[in-house]
């Protein structure tokens, strides 16, 4: 290792020693995951915002608690960072035979062929019975719905082009519709999930990541409401005070301030 890397591994062993933190002697690796995740969605923002500086700074986060899982790990003699590393290594020379050695491929849709040939045979996946079975059921909605539409279109089950699937967008909209119409809001919800996972196989064939535009989507609205408060606390009021008309007016203003 580098280094820098085994200075990291030196200082997040000292935070765990008797002598080192506090805190840090009473994290898990449960206790850690949802720091992980955190610092894995300020990486996507750093990468959205195209970031340079926040990008070091967030993939730093982001190896600081892969070290620290590995520094557990170690303490409990279940496995080290060597380890770690070790696996990944060999895993993605096993995957990549085509590079590693000498199986031929034509296309990047053979290389993903083969891929899960491979990952299907390896130890500890020999009990998967299904194509969908190893998609972790924690991963957000839009992300897994996407996940689950690319794993099954790679062995044919998938429209040849995106119409048929404008069209099915349509039909649960209609679906939906009627289930809000009718106050049946068990079934409403049913229905626009169903809308939501046409939406996702929709974008899906257009190469776009729904996950990625939601999110935009969602950063946009909250920097056009973010205007709207602001010109609110211009006029000396508070946004309570404010009628929706008046923020409707400022949000049509927004788009061409902050777009």
């Amino acid at each position: 290792m580098s280094d820098a890397l085994n200075r990291l591994v030196e200082i997040v062993a000292k935070l765990r020693s008797p002598q080192g933190c506090p805190w840090d002697r009473e994290q898990n690796h449960k206790s850690l995951l949802s720091g992980f995740l955190d610092e894995m969605y300020e990486f996507f923002e750093a990468v959205d915002e195209n970031d340079t500086y926040k990008m070091k700074e967030e993939l730093g986060d982001l190896l600081l608690q892969v070290v620290f899982h590995a520094q557990l790990g170690t303490e409990s003699n279940r496995f080290t960072l060597d380890d770690v590393a070790n696996d990944i290594s060999e895993k993605l020379i096993r995957r990549h035979p085509h590079v590693f050695a000498d199986t031929k491929v034509s296309s990047s849709r053979e290389v993903l062929h083969n891929w899960e040939a491979i990952k299907k045979s390896e130890k500890g996946k020999e009990h998967r019975k299904s194509l969908v079975d190893d998609i972790p059921a924690a991963l957000p909605a839009l992300f897994r719905a996407e996940k689950v539409q690319r794993r099954v279109a790679k062995v044919g089950f998938d429209w040849k082009d995106v119409r048929p699937a404008l069209d099915k967008v349509e039909e649960e909209f209609s679906e939906f519709r009627e289930a809000v119409l009718s106050g049946d809001n068990e079934h409403a919800s049913e229905e626009l999930g169903d809308i939501i996972f046409a939406l996702v196989n929709v974008a899906r064939h257009h190469s776009i990541s729904a996950e990625d535009a939601l999110r935009f989507t969602t950063r946009k609205f909250e920097r056009r409401f973010r205007y709207i408060e602001s010109k609110v606390e211009e006029s000396g009021k508070t946004i309570y005070q404010t009628s929706f008309e008046e923020m409707d007016r400022l949000w049509e203003e927004s788009k061409n301030i902050v777009g």
